[in-house]
């Protein structure tokens, strides 16, 4: 049995398919998905959908993303926040048109249902953003930062390499896994299409929202797998690219 961590999709259901297809996903694979699963190109609705349908065959892990907070706020309330709204949602709001209350009702429990983040047997965190507290996510403070902290990622880019564990100036964040998970800062913002390691922490999302591709790992031997690039699947569409 595989377990394949899946960064952002950001309404990309072509892409979604495909990289099921290319990994070749099978009911024995654990899926983690590290959240925002909508907002961007045309098929939010669809995704969601697809994921609800995903987790009937296969053990599967949503973690719940800041774009994914928007759209439960929306569905739960009809609120549109404007930021939400101008980075995605309307695509999103769209993509809702053809479905029914009770199904999105359906999708409001999928989403209601969301863990933050996600921690294995083999202290593996799993978590959209990142965290701030140097105690761990168990002891994060403010728990927007799961879906909205950079700071993680920018500080496991930084380190010097040759920093041991066990060294005094190592960042007590980083001691408590043994790798992390993240999604929501794209890989091409630093010219890389592929999944990015720094320290143990690694970056997912491939910048499926905008020019990049939506990506896979297999969390055990590294193995990587790619759809292809989203603007090539929607060539009728410019997902975020505006």
């Amino acid at each position: 049995m595989r377990t394949l961590a899946i960064g952002d999709i950001h309404g990309g259901l072509r892409a979604l398919v495909q990289l099921m297809e290319t990994a070749e996903v099978s009911a024995k694979d654990k899926l983690i998905f590290v959240g925002d699963y909508v907002d961007g190109w045309s098929e939010s609705a669809q995704v969601i959908q697809y994921l609800i349908e995903l987790s009937k065959t296969n053990e599967c892990i949503f973690i719940k993303g800041n774009h994914d907070v928007w759209c439960e706020q929306w569905l739960a309330a009809g609120i549109e926040n404007r930021v939400w709204f101008n980075h995605g949602g309307k695509e999103t709001i769209e993509s809702y048109r053809s479905f029914s209350k009770e199904e999105k009702l359906k999708h409001l429990d999928f989403f209601e249902a969301m863990p933050l983040y996600h921690v294995d047997v083999e202290k593996r965190l799993f978590v959209h953003a990142g965290f701030t507290s140097m105690h761990g996510v168990e002891k994060e403070y403010d728990k927007v930062a799961f879906y909205f902290d950079r700071t993680l990622w920018e500080m496991a880019l930084t380190m010097d390499k040759r920093i041991e564990k066990d060294s005094k100036i190592y960042p007590n964040r980083l001691k408590h896994y043994s790798e992390i998970y993240i999604g929501h800062t794209p890989t091409i913002n630093f010219g890389k299409d592929k999944p990015m390691n720094a320290i143990n922490v690694w970056n997912v999302d491939t910048g499926a929202a905008f020019t990049g591709k939506l990506s896979a790992i297999d969390i055990n031997t590294k193995e990587i797998f790619q759809s292809d690039v989203l603007k090539d699947l929607y060539t009728d569409e410019i997902g975020r690219n505006k």
